[in-house]
């Protein structure tokens, strides 16, 4: 028994005063921050990218709306000329709600508190206005996009406010004023 003993005690001292492997220690504490941090970043670099992409899609569908390039202007035709200039938008038509409507020149209020997004969970989607006001009216215009995150349950994925369905909202909105029309 007391050969076992310091056979053992040998063992765990040349254990204790072996060094290979100490590399490891700092790199399995490490790597789950850096890990994260790509994550953050790769999620962040997606999201800014179809924000500003909303934001492009949503002025050049205005600037068509405005000066009158299709007539008259419908929700159907103002989503898909969106989703055809987003063009990375994910499932862009059912994931799209677009609000229009003219400011009040006697209140100037602007658009609801919220924006009105797609609602996955629900059968029938919320209505949105979409009035196309007259000549010389100012219009405002909001769009509210759904986007599933890449990586929903690390880094800023996980911190992103969701809905019940697990997808983020990207809002975009603009204002313009509608050209003059031949007799009005």
């Amino acid at each position: 028994m007391g050969n076992a003993l310091k056979t053992m005690r040998r063992f765990f001292r040349r254990a204790a005063k072996d060094e290979s492997g100490t590399a490891t220690i700092p790199f399995v504490i490490f790597l789950p921050f850096f890990l994260t941090l790509v994550i953050s970043s790769l999620e962040m670099g997606l999201l800014m990218m179809r924000h500003v992409m909303l934001e492009r899609a949503l002025d050049l569908a205005v600037r068509d709306l405005r000066l009158g390039i299709w007539v008259p202007a419908s929700n159907i035709d103002l989503k898909q000329r969106i989703c055809n200039y987003a063009g990375i938008l994910p499932d862009c038509m059912n994931a799209v709600l677009v609000e229009l409507r003219p400011v009040s020149k006697i209140t100037w209020q602007p658009l609801s508190s919220g924006p009105v997004c797609v609602d996955r969970t629900a059968q029938v989607q919320p209505l949105t206005e979409f009035i196309t006001g007259t000549s010389n009216d100012m219009m405002l215009v909001r769009a509210c996009v759904k986007v599933e995150p890449m990586f929903p349950m690390t880094g800023i994925g996980f911190s992103l406010p969701k809905d019940a369905s697990g997808a983020y909202s990207l809002v975009s909105s603009t204002a313009f004023v509608n050209e003059p029309r031949p007799g009005a």
